[in-house]
């Protein structure tokens, strides 16, 4: 007889054995994707033909370094996208993304956001709150942003209204951030991509894809946007880059970009890797199945949580185009619960209760789940969620389905224990 390590409430694991077994047809279909982007990584791998010599690392400036530039190779390949810059100096998706603002970007240049607010830590970088050092607005760069339609899509009809003659990028956040609303699939953002160079056909099209790779057997780059960005300790890390962000697109986008992150004149030639490029190979070769796991595991949450009365985005039928399940908890204690317990389950931290906390870069007190083996990697189990009506838990990431329904049980365990299921 196998040895229960905990045990959880039996109403709450009778639930949890009925949705896994209600969505097994919906796995498969993950099973499929996860296929095809395994084949696609494979190929590029012996495209470039990737040798074990490409896994030692630099130091200095890091002139040559064979392993970085084939890891940016096979990115590029496995994208769809000319070049690619792929570092661990990039800190965050926030960062990869500021490199691209501010390295194309100039003074008097207008930028549009197509999908409404973007996430809340870039808001001090473009200008929308904060206290300025440096942001957008200060450079005399201005920002705009598009609503989003009743239906909570990209309004394609009010294009011509907002695009003029100086806007030189459009910027689209694929994944819902933190709103309630639908992320973006590559079909929708292609059908985009269309419209804004009909009316303007030199605008940059540019795509904020956190969360969002390997989700689909098509990546936006493959479809003609100019430049993306995101970062490596969500999906394409795999698991196992322990920092880093990455760009891809057309060459010059990204030569801007890694102008900005070192210097104009060195670029993308410098840029020690200090023994990391192995986990990073390694981590990018994995993310497939790693993402695969994880939206397993976020179909299993959408399901679990719908039979125990909660109201769930995506619901557990609806296509997957990034790695975000959102669950509507309806009170400040139901966030702050659902977080607590997911924490208890996990493999780091477990004993730490985690709190409502003023952030670096976030407007609201957000609560933060993250008992991962990399600090704040959201491809590892975890949540989180501002303070703010309707208190919205937001879970992503899971290394495997098993962690994943784990960490769910504990979550809803300690929310049935506090009264709020």
């Amino acid at each position: 007889m196998l040895k229960n390590y905990f045990t959880f409430a039996e109403n709450l694991v009778e639930k949890a054995e009925e949705a896994e077994k209600e969505i097994q047809d919906i796995w498969q279909e993950i099973d499929k994707i996860s296929y095809y982007n395994q084949m696609k990584m494979l190929k590029a791998f012996h495209q470039v033909q990737i040798s074990d010599f490409h896994f030692a690392g630099s130091t200095g400036y890091g002139y040559d370094d064979s392993g970085r530039e084939a890891l940016e190779e096979v990115y590029a390949l496995v994208f769809g996208a000319e070049k690619a810059l792929v570092r661990w100096q990039i800190s965050s998706g926030t960062h990869a993304i500021a490199l691209c603002l501010y390295g194309i970007l100039r003074p008097g240049d207008h930028v549009l956001s197509l999908s409404g607010d973007p996430y809340d830590t870039l808001e001090e970088v473009l200008g929308t709150r904060g206290c300025g050092e440096g942001n957008l607005k200060e450079w005399g760069i201005n920002y705009e942003k598009m609503e989003l339609t009743a239906q909570c899509q990209i309004d394609l009809d009010s294009l011509e209204k907002f695009i003029k003659k100086e806007t030189k990028m459009v910027l689209l956040q694929r994944s819902r951030g933190y709103t309630w609303r639908p992320s973006f699939s590559v079909e929708e953002i292609e059908q985009t991509v269309k419209a804004v160079k009909k009316i303007k056909a030199d605008v940059i099209f540019f795509v904020d894809n956190c969360y969002g790779e390997f989700t689909q057997i098509i990546e936006p780059t493959d479809i003609g946007v100019d430049l993306m960005a995101g970062s490596l300790i969500k999906n394409p890390g795999g698991g196992l880059a322990p920092t880093g962000g990455y760009v891809v697109g057309k060459e010059k986008y990204v030569k801007l970009a890694a102008a900005r992150l070192t210097a104009p004149g060195v670029g993308e030639k410098i840029g020690a890797t200090m023994g990391v490029n192995r986990l990073l190979f390694q981590g990018f070769y994995l993310a497939p199945h790693v993402v695969a796991e994880s939206l397993k595991g976020a179909i299993f949450t959408a399901q679990f949580f719908t039979k125990l009365g909660f109201e769930v985005s995506p619901k557990p039928e609806e296509k997957r185009v990034d790695i975000i399940q959102a669950i509507k908890t309806q009170t400040p204690e139901g966030l702050i619960a659902f977080c607590q317990g997911l924490q208890s389950y996990s493999p780091v931290d477990a004993h730490v209760k985690p709190q409502p906390a003023v952030q670096p870069g976030y407007g609201d007190r957000v609560i933060m789940a993250a008992g991962a083996f990399v600090q704040g990697a959201s491809i590892e189990l975890s949540a989180d969620g501002p303070l703010r009506e309707p208190y919205i838990a937001y879970m992503q990431g899971g290394l495997t389905k098993e962690q994943v329904k784990l960490g769910v049980l504990g979550a809803a365990q300690l929310m049935q224990e506090k009264g709020l299921i």
